[in-house]
């Protein structure tokens, strides 16, 4: 496996493998469904979205909150809007 496999090999399990069922569902149906489609910051954005705890994650999602940075805001949207259509 070549090291971009490994590294997209990676993002999918940490996009799917959450600790919460409601997250490992939207991020891993935007793994695969549009995260091809991210520009070069937007994939960098999102894998610093990764980082971030479930109980954030979640309430961004949920849109209980609003993240402080606003790629992350930008880039929740997309993923919202993208898994809505899916």
């Amino acid at each position: 496996m070549e090291e971009d496999e490994l590294s997209e090999a990676r993002l999918r399990w940490r996009s799917q493998r959450r600790g919460m069922l409601e997250l490992d569902l939207v991020l891993g149906n935007f793994f695969e469904t549009g995260y091809q489609d991210l520009s070069e910051r937007e994939k960098h954005t999102f894998v610093r979205l990764l980082e971030e705890t479930d109980s954030d994650l979640w309430s961004w999602f949920s849109r209980h909150a609003v993240p402080e940075d606003p790629e992350f805001t930008e880039l929740v949207e997309k993923v919202l809007a993208r898994v809505q259509s899916d």
